[in-house]
């Protein structure tokens, strides 16, 4: 015998309130996993279950007529929100804990857009049993064999052909006919990449901000903290303490919380990690969300598009990459901003994807915020910011030792795109936002001069990681609190294609 859930006309409600179907989707959602912990809970205790046991996802659906897609006027500025084509449209969802107010937001969106009703039931795409358990536990620790065995029998497993990103790539049908994605990831690769960034960061999924700084060294990360945890602190300066007081949290890995003092007297709780993880991730907290969180993804471009792919199912409102580099100009200087205009994109990790013929656009918002910021943070103003800033083409290699290649085979590569400085992560991360519809910045720092006579060494590194790291990560923080004053703007149409789901 099976015990399931499915969709069926018992379980299907349409919804002109976005509230009512998102509580719709939560009531679903907690009881299909309830459902499913409770199943695995009496095969622990060796009691009688069915043969087979499963539960499915909820999904949201909506049909758009002709008639619907000329009812109102869509927002020219909106790149999200609606569809531009007339078909059925759906997908299954996850966790409304995490996603409770995009859900809303979205849906109520194409609710105004088109003036259609939302349908919300019970997909036929079952929730594997791993997924059932949203705080990670390791299901599997406490069984033995026998158990181990019987569990992979009864429940479903992950079914690697759901976690596809077919849609990211444009590889869904957008025939007439065909059933059409409303969103761009289905609940089965949602939580995937829930799952693997607690893996990956050491911190709950649930901790993460709306704007997320990368770095590829640990001296950003101890300036990181530094400063956060002083936001933490009571202030007798009032503008200060308006300003820390937006912030309600700063956590750490092991999620290791501390809370606001000018708020609250909670003292910390959580315990620190006694290792860090692969990427440890660092999160400055809003009550909105839109707060800042800071992860640390070493060297390399292989680094940067995992934790960038599980990033990306959270929907930020940006990610900027704040690390350093080669510089390759002869008039640059140790210490240097390089604020990418371009990407020459020579990591190879994303070739399959994104072709090398795909142009990754600089955004406008990102730039004029990173631009304006470094000015603010420099003092230096108008034409005398080039006295620490340099605009450009960055070009991301992937291997560290490019610098053995030969002066003469360099120079061949690097000079037809003619890129001011070098490094290992700016271009798959800028491609990999592009990809993934995330808006994306990179302002770099100039560490050392290879081609110059200056290559990275330990004494002169030194030196400049004490004189230039604080203002770099404040640069980045300062960056997101000036987006975070208008985060709908970011969303431009530049990122979206012809034919888009609605969901951001």
């Amino acid at each position: 015998m099976k015990k399931i859930f499915y969709a069926s006309p018992d379980n299907t409600e349409l919804f002109s309130d976005p509230e009512m179907a998102v509580a719709y989707i939560r009531k679903i959602y907690d009881t299909n996993t309830a459902f499913l912990r409770d199943s695995f809970q009496a095969l622990a205790r060796d009691e009688e279950i069915p043969q087979t046991v499963s539960a499915c996802y909820p999904y949201a659906a909506i049909t758009v007529r002709q008639r619907d897609l000329r009812r109102h006027a869509i927002d020219p500025k909106s790149s999200y929100g609606f569809v531009s084509q007339e078909g059925q449209y759906s997908i299954t969802l996850t966790r409304p804990d995490i996603f409770a107010e995009y859900y809303q937001e979205m849906l109520g969106a194409i609710m105004r857009n088109h003036c259609v009703s939302v349908e919300v039931g019970i997909s036929d795409c079952p929730i594997p049993i791993h997924f059932a358990f949203p705080d990670g536990m390791h299901i599997e620790g406490g069984l033995d064999d026998q158990k181990l065995r019987r569990m992979r029998e009864v429940f479903d497993s992950i079914d690697l052909t759901c976690l596809s990103d077919y849609i990211v790539d444009n590889k869904k049908m957008t025939r007439n006919g065909d059933e059409k994605p409303l969103a761009l990831y289905s609940a089965p690769r949602v939580d995937v990449s829930l799952q693997r960034l607690r893996h990956y960061t050491g911190t709950d999924p649930a901790h993460f901000q709306k704007f997320v700084l990368f770095t590829n060294y640990q001296f950003y990360v101890d300036e990181f903290r530094r400063l956060a945890r002083e936001s933490m602190q009571k202030s007798d300066a009032s503008p200060e303490q308006q300003h820390r007081a937006q912030y309600t949290s700063f956590v750490e890995p092991g999620n290791h919380v501390f809370n606001n003092q000018n708020s609250m007297e909670t003292a910390a709780c959580g315990q620190p990690l006694p290792r860090m993880p692969q990427m440890p991730a660092y999160h400055l907290t809003r009550e909105d969300g839109n707060g800042i969180t800071l992860v640390n993804i070493g060297i390399g471009p292989s680094n940067a598009k995992t934790i960038s792919d599980h990033i990306a199912v959270l929907r930020p409102h940006a990610w900027i990459m704040v690390g350093h580099c080669g510089g390759l100009r002869s008039e640059m200087e140790v210490g240097d901003y390089v604020l990418a205009h371009g990407y020459d994109r020579r990591d190879q990790i994303l070739d399959s994807k994104l072709p090398l013929s795909t142009v990754i656009p600089a955004l406008a918002e990102i730039q004029q915020a990173l631009q304006q910021t470094v000015q603010d943070v420099t003092g230096r103003h108008g034409l005398d910011v080039r006295g620490v800033m340099r605009t450009g083409t960055v070009v991301t290699v992937a291997d560290r030792n490019w610098e053995l290649d030969g002066l003469e085979e360099i120079l061949a590569a690097f000079n037809p795109s003619r890129p001011v400085a070098v490094d290992m992560e700016s271009g798959t991360l800028a491609a990999n936002g592009f990809r993934h519809r995330v808006p994306y910045g990179t302002l770099l720092c100039v560490s050392d001069m290879p081609l110059h006579g200056l290559p990275k060494m330990p004494g002169p590194s030194e030196e400049f990681y004490r004189e230039r790291v604080a203002q770099h990560i404040m640069i980045g923080i300062e960056t997101c609190e000036r987006l975070c004053r208008n985060p709908e703007g970011l969303h431009s149409r530049k990122l979206r294609g012809s034919f888009e789901p609605a969901f951001r």
